[in-house]
């Protein structure tokens, strides 16, 4: 290969990347999806830290309400990127889009994290003893809990079509899970295949060796793995309709 169509592969290999990286938050209703989001956060804070006990006044009790909320809304970025997939046409390049979703996902996380630190540390009521008791790992936790939704709103829009019915789905399906995982007996696999009983180790900061292992578990499975079965059944789709296309 010459240095000319090297050099052009790479800022090919550029644009595709940078593409659903300025889409991800790029656009102005992303933008007013992305403050509506973080306005949520913050409102909830607030309002949890003024009704709260002052027992329960910690960073951690904040943290797992405000970003548990925000995690509803972060699927939804992934799906809309994975609609600007399917419109652009062309060759399918599925990483690039999957990896954009980092971007609103550690925004939202790390605005998180610094809503609940800041309306903890001004409130005038009084807080709990180990009110900042594992905040790093907390912080932490809040930045993987978005990023992790994000994920599951990219696999789920590789395997939707309608991006309304893919949106429900990142609510029905994990919490569905979740519920039936609820008796007794299946109740210790929660945490092992749900995001939201990994979400709820993360938000605690209580993180053993253990629950580390189990959140790597989740991530395989609503990460990595959904985002792979979408991106096969996309590229089957995209085969399909070739013949078609060419016609």
């Amino acid at each position: 290969m010459s240095l000319a169509h090297r050099v052009e592969a790479i800022v090919v290999q550029d644009e595709t990347m940078r593409s659903p990286l300025q889409r991800a938050i790029g656009t102005r209703a992303r933008r007013w999806l992305l403050a509506g989001t973080l306005l949520a956060g913050l409102l909830a804070a607030v309002a949890l830290t003024t009704a709260a006990a002052p027992a329960d006044r910690t960073f951690a009790a904040l943290s797992d309400t405000t970003q548990s909320l925000m995690s509803v809304v972060t699927p939804l970025f992934g799906i809309l990127l994975v609609r600007d997939l399917r419109r652009a046409g062309g060759d399918v390049r599925v990483v690039p889009t999957v990896l954009a979703v980092f971007l609103p996902a550690v925004v939202i996380g790390v605005v998180g994290v610094l809503i609940c630190a800041a309306t903890l540390a001004l409130t005038p009521a009084d807080i709990a003893d180990d009110a900042w008791r594992h905040a790093g790992t907390i912080a932490v936790g809040s930045v993987l809990t978005q990023i992790g939704a994000g994920l599951v709103g990219t696999g789920l829009g590789l395997l939707l079509r309608s991006t309304v019915i893919a949106f429900v789905a990142t609510i029905v399906l994990p919490l569905g899970l979740f519920a039936l995982l609820s008796v007794d007996a299946l109740r210790p696999a929660q945490a092992w295949l749900t995001p939201l009983g990994s979400v709820r180790n993360l938000l605690s900061g209580d993180m053993t060796v253990l629950r580390w292992i189990q959140w790597l578990c989740v991530l395989l499975i609503w990460g990595v793995g959904l985002n792979a079965a979408g991106a096969a059944v996309l590229k089957r789709r995209d085969r399909a309709n070739r013949p078609t296309s060419a016609r």
